[in-house]
């Protein structure tokens, strides 16, 4: 993965860097709990053993901190849910955003890229959203312009808009997107128009970053809709390795609109920028449980367990792979 120039932070780091060690513990553990649950069908225990893990390391490290994107509203779940203090109780005041197990049902069938995915920002720098809200999204590299593409746009007019200042015909354009009934148009579309697409069966976060990141994957551009807590975790990573994103909230209920509000969102219709969705010193840790394209799966050997992690911090920069072989 190249590293892209990414905004200068105006502000110094307040999120100490041994935090990211600690952070790579955490989507370790949830990891190699889930991955004992690869292709046994059981989507609810293989989500269960990663939030049960993540949430008793999560006790172990020494900040402040507040589940701002987690697994539910806190009478829907018992742990993990928006609003949850966790951590020590001693160190920096932090929002945690999380996603035990992004790609539930790949893990269940043994199929790639399900991993465990934590974020960690400053207090107030992640956007809250509820789990059940969906987001409009859409993700390039930074080698291009932020205007060169525009949620509100068509699908047509976004390709033609990056192939352009690509430099290259619309043969030569490569979108990812999550392989959904609702897509059917969206991936009609861009097939007519020449464009090759390349489906998701589940686990939109890797698709952003993708996306992101052209020169190793193919991929030039992601678009559709999918989890808005994925989103967020999502541009927590574009924070780090740079890119482009924007992503527009749907709130097609009373209820969603109404819960929005209480969350601080105040504008139904707004677009949010990639800064808008996570800002400030940012640190994002990811944990592969099945094999995929980012990050190799948990190998369960007899006397013991390997795993890999990508692990970034915003502020600095800095994108490290951790592979680790842990005593059984």
């Amino acid at each position: 993965m190249r590293l892209s120039k990414i905004e200068t932070e105006k502000t110094p780091a307040n999120l100490h860097r041994t935090l990211t060690l600690e952070m790579v513990r955490v989507t370790e553990s949830a990891a190699i709990a889930a991955a004992q649950w690869r292709g046994k069908g059981n989507e609810q225990a293989a989500d269960g053993a990663a939030v049960q893990m993540m949430m008793r390391e999560l006790a172990r490290v020494g900040i402040n901190g507040r589940i701002v994107i987690g697994e539910g509203e806190e009478f829907e779940c018992d742990d993990l849910f928006v609003g949850q203090s966790v951590g020590t109780g001693q160190g920096p005041e932090v929002d945690i955003a999380v996603d035990p197990l992004e790609g539930v049902t790949l893990c269940a069938k043994n199929q790639p890229d399900s991993i465990v995915v934590l974020a960690m920002a400053e207090r107030g720098r992640l956007l809250n959203v509820a789990r059940n809200v969906y987001m409009h999204k859409i993700a390039i590299g930074a080698e291009y312009s932020a205007e060169t593409v525009h949620v509100e746009w068509s699908a047509t007019e976004n390709v033609q808009a990056l192939a352009k200042a690509k430099g290259v015909p619309l043969s030569e354009i490569t979108a990812i997107v999550l392989d959904r009934p609702r897509h059917a148009g969206l991936i009609e579309e861009l097939r007519t128009a020449g464009v090759a697409v390349k489906l998701l069966s589940d686990g939109d976060i890797a698709g952003v970053i993708h996306a992101v990141n052209t020169a190793d994957t193919g991929v030039d551009i992601y678009l559709g809709s999918g989890g808005a807590p994925e989103g967020v975790l999502a541009a927590a990573a574009l924070r780090c390795i740079g890119g482009h994103m924007q992503g527009k909230l749907i709130l097609d209920t009373p209820a969603k609109r109404s819960r929005a509000q209480e969350m601080g969102i105040t504008d139904p219709n707004r677009i949010y920028a990639l800064s808008d969705l996570a800002s400030g010193d940012v640190l994002f840790a990811a944990t592969g449980v099945t094999d995929g394209t980012l990050l190799e799966g948990v190998k369960l050997r007899r006397t013991t367990v390997e795993t890999s992690t990508i692990v970034m911090r915003s502020w600095s920069q800095t994108v490290r792979w951790i592979r680790a072989r842990h005593a059984r």
